[in-house]
């Protein structure tokens, strides 16, 4: 059963490159140029996965095991890994998918990232993920706490989102002019067509669903999941225990071929290699990547589409500073260096 975690990743992957659904693109577009389009899609992913979610759990298809609200680990966590994936130009997932397309950048931040993971997990970091992780609250979710039906909370999620994307699709449509297609039918669309970020959500929250009975059936009660896996990855590279290979493992894995199809399908695998200062963001990005995400509890996927999906106050409160850490990043090195350089002109 273990192999229908490559399978799921394979899909995962080939619809995150196709589709461009890049977290630290959402992020920065919403900062830097007040765009919500990308950061609305992955709301709308988050509302089609609530709804199987709660769907298999009230059917008894598979369990939600709940843990407690690690509230300081998750807040300093959330603003590390925020900051981390800047640096790194993708966060975790979109590092995973990146590596496939060929960017020489994206390798060095995934082994910063799987390593970060593993010595917060696993290694000489452990005791200051465990003692920050000692700060807890019991509630793990909304629902539980207001005492109510979860589906009420999906329904309030599903009138919102419904409403911002109306007013999105309201608004005029930008001409772009395209190249005369190469590919016809199914393959045309596949690897040559644009697809628009809402699709592209649609695709991404019914895989997320797909995940749940798929890793569950393997006794891993869990859905999409990226920073334990890969620094499971590690700790199996390290010490060969096979104990760290697990569902997970294999969803990483698939990421990076679904990638590699749908690089190779679209003409758009290349390997690229930034310059020095790059690479050096990149291994520095990866590695707080990792060390966050493991505080945290999960990175972008982990918390900001599951456990937002099962309205945990982790997964809510992770976003949060998901976007503060992103925010200090882009602006120490987007925003203020951009600000120096103007004064420098006008000067």
């Amino acid at each position: 059963m273990l192999i229908t975690g490559l399978f799921c990743g394979i899909l995962f992957g080939f619809v995150l490159q196709r589709g461009r659904f890049c977290m630290v693109g959402a992020y920065r577009d919403l900062i830097l140029n007040k765009k919500t389009l990308i950061f609305l899609a992955l709301f709308i992913a988050v509302l089609i996965q609530s709804i199987g979610i709660f769907l298999l759990k009230d059917a008894q298809i598979i369990k939600i095991n709940y843990q407690p609200f690690f509230w300081l680990s998750t807040i300093i966590g959330g603003v590390i890994f925020g900051f981390g994936m800047v640096l790194a130009g993708g966060c975790a997932t979109g590092t995973w998918y990146r590596a496939g397309e060929g960017f020489i950048g994206s390798y060095i931040a995934l082994f910063g990232y799987m390593l970060g993971a593993a010595m917060t997990k696993f290694g000489i970091l452990s005791p200051i993920n465990e003692n920050l992780k000692s700060y807890q609250i019991q509630d793990s979710t909304f629902y539980q706490t207001l005492e109510i039906s979860p589906w009420i909370l999906v329904m309030i999620l599903f009138i919102i989102i419904s409403f911002f994307v109306y007013k999105e699709l309201k608004k005029p449509k930008l001409k772009i002019a395209q190249l005369k297609p190469k590919k016809s039918g199914i393959a045309h669309w596949l690897f040559e067509k644009p697809w628009h970020p809402f699709i592209t959500a649609i695709f991404v929250g019914l895989i997320a669903i797909l995940a749940w009975p798929l890793s569950s059936a393997t006794g891993r009660d869990f859905g999409l999941g990226i920073t334990t896996p890969s620094g499971k990855i590690m700790g199996f590279l390290i010490n060969g225990d096979m104990g760290y290979i697990d569902w997970g493992v294999f969803l990483v894995l698939g990421i990076f071929i679904g990638s590699f199809i749908a690089a190779k399908g679209a003409n758009e695998f290349r390997f690229r290699l930034p310059d020095k200062k790059t690479l050096s963001q990149n291994a520095l990005g990866g590695l707080l990547m990792g060390f966050g995400a493991s505080l945290a509890g999960g990175c972008t996927i982990g918390n900001g589409l599951v456990e937002t999906a099962m309205f945990t106050y982790q997964g809510w409160v992770a976003v949060i500073f998901f976007l503060l850490g992103s925010y200090i990043a882009t602006y120490l090195t987007i925003v203020l260096p951009n600000k120096k350089m103007a004064n420098k002109i006008k000067s």
